[in-house]
């Protein structure tokens, strides 16, 4: 069942308030949805009302807006305030993805709670979004929209609670001088890389009085954003901010994801060292992993590092690129989890820990990725530490399945990848990279099916739907995954007398990632590094065991 409505598009001007009331006049009475926007300048504005005349007068008087071109207004006899915030909400988050308009609207009051027929409602949005699709004002499936990095790191999301207290509580200390160093910490799929991303768009929003919801608890937190630029930039009409991403492929993710976001430019994304590119200090950097951010230790090469840090007057032994962004920014905010640390060139925790004592620490605890939740993380973090209160996994919101059949889990793999997309094969570093050198040469060959590495280290996700080419932890660090199929591989196995994992560094083949590394300290990367990727898929992860002592541990606790 969906509700009528009927969308209407009118020239956006001073006699488009009256043209409406007269034409449409039992309308006008009930909440609407609207959309204004310009082909020309490609920007748009996504509303809702309970008095569009009135708004649209209001908008006409912001110098923003006025210059756009049409308006489409959305009328339905059925709409409720509940209704018309949800499919507001629902447009400029997808609008947000697809990229055929870039949106004015802030970042604020973005609507995700339940109501009554709230599945009847969203039925009406979906059939919306195809008139829209019809009139060319999107061009792209919903199904595709929710696949795309634009989709999952935009800043257009419903905060969850620990978030939106979290931001507040930070933004209230930023406007009374209380932090200039701040910790947002929380396990992987908390929602770290999201709430970097907002954050930026909150501080850079230019919200004007028509743009404020006619009642919205983010109404404070835009209050509070605005007083906290006050604070954080030397002049707010230009502030000098950042967001640091160490991690080569999430980075160029990023630099794409702020192209499309009016307000966000990809020149505000960028890598530890160029840090240094800005005569004077950042008012604000942003960063995000930054559990993995570089010491001088085991790295490709150390002239461009040393370099560095001769420049900020470091040490060049010991200098690292937490160092350089200290030294870079009035103020600091770090998204950070030591437990996604995973090889000996991160910048130890001690480090970290040494800022975390005179600095203020927020956490977040609410699972956004995951539809398991926290209970599935909570059954990773003892499947691998051998928890004696370990209970086996049983859940109908959240599939788990462990198999023996190499063959097997392939179809499943592909199966889910023709269904939903976005799923893909990850492993450890078990086997050795032969493909780099030579294209058509396997990397390792189970049960006479080849596998290969991931040919692409940038934005390697979107860059194949081979199931048989695997991801490793550098290609899917900060990604999400519909479905993930893990393949524990040979550098992991269980001892039976010991009932412990352990691992097996000679079938290690991270050559960087274990160099000057002592057995406790691989042990721990390799546990992060499965754990981690056992974090990515939204609905669901598949596991096969190379070892098969592990797989008969695994199959205790892991549906087969």
């Amino acid at each position: 069942m969906s509700f009528e409505f009927i969308d209407r598009t009118f020239i956006f001007s001073s006699l488009t308030s009256q043209q409406i009331t007269y034409e449409y006049p039992t309308y006008v009475n009930f909440p609407v949805v609207y959309i204004i926007y310009s082909e020309s300048e490609g920007l748009a504005y996504v509303g809702e009302s309970t008095n569009i005349p009135l708004r649209i007068k209001q908008h006409l008087g912001n110098e923003q807006k006025k210059g756009l071109k049409n308006i489409k207004v959305i009328f339905s006899h059925f709409f409720n305030k509940s209704a018309v915030w949800d499919i507001e909400s629902n447009l400029i988050k997808y609008m947000g993805a697809d990229g055929t308009y870039k949106l004015l609207n802030g970042n604020d009051g973005i609507s995700g709670h339940h109501y009554y027929q709230r599945q009847q409602y969203h039925e009406v949005f979906k059939n919306i979004w195809s008139g829209l699709k019809l009139n060319n004002l999107v061009k792209t499936d919903l199904l595709d929209i929710e696949n795309s990095d634009l989709f999952k790191f935009s800043p257009y999301k419903k905060l969850s609670d620990d978030q939106y207290l979290s931001l507040k509580a930070f933004l209230e200390f930023t406007v009374m001088g209380k932090t200039q160093t701040a910790f947002f910490e929380g396990s992987a799929g908390t929602g770290k890389t999201i709430l970097a991303i907002y954050l930026i768009k909150l501080l850079l929003n230019n919200v004007k009085k028509d743009d404020l919801k006619e009642s919205s608890e983010n109404n404070s937190l835009i209050e509070l954003a605005n007083k906290a630029k006050l604070s954080l930039f030397i002049d707010p009409e230009n502030p000098k901010i950042a967001l640091v991403v160490p991690v080569k492929s999430l980075r160029k993710t990023l630099k794409g994801v702020f192209k499309s976001i009016y307000g966000l430019s990809p020149k505000m994304v960028i890598g530890p060292s160029e840090v240094t590119k800005l005569k004077d200090k950042y008012d604000l950097l942003i960063v995000d992993e930054s559990h993995r951010l570089k010491r001088r230790k085991n790295l490709v090469g150390y002239g461009a590092f040393d370099t560095t840090n001769i420049e900020f007057g470091l040490d060049k032994l010991d200098g690292t690129e937490l160092d350089w962004v200290v030294l870079s920014s009035r103020s600091i905010v770090f998204f950070y989890d030591d437990k996604q640390s995973i090889k000996p060139s991160d910048v130890p925790k001690v480090k970290f820990d040494q800022i975390k004592d005179q600095s203020t620490v927020f956490k977040l605890k609410s699972q956004m990725r995951v539809q398991g939740g926290s209970d599935y993380i909570e059954f990773v973090d003892k499947l691998l530490s051998n928890s004696e209160s370990l209970i086996p996994w049983i859940s109908d919101d959240y599939e788990v399945k462990l198999f023996e059949n190499i063959h097997e889990f392939v179809e499943a793999i592909k199966q889910k990848e023709a269904i939903f997309g976005l799923c893909r094969t990850i492993s450890g570093y078990s086997w050795e990279w032969l493909s780099k050198k030579d294209k058509t040469q396997p990397d390792i060959t189970i049960d006479g099916i080849e596998f290969f590495w991931n040919r692409t280290d940038e934005d390697w996700i979107n860059s194949t739907k081979d199931v048989c080419e695997m991801g490793c932890i550098h290609t899917t660090q900060g990604y999400d995954l519909n479905y993930a199929g893990i393949i524990f591989g040979s550098d992991i196995t269980y001892n039976e007398y010991t009932q412990k994992i352990e691992i097996i560094p000679s079938n290690y083949f991270d050559k960087k990632g274990k160099a000057g590394a002592s057995e406790i300290e691989l042990h721990d990367y390799i546990l992060n590094i499965y754990k981690t990727i056992m974090y990515r898929g939204i609905k669901g992860t598949y596991v096969f065991c190379f070892d098969k002592k592990l797989e008969s541990y695994f199959k205790k606790y892991i549906p087969v």
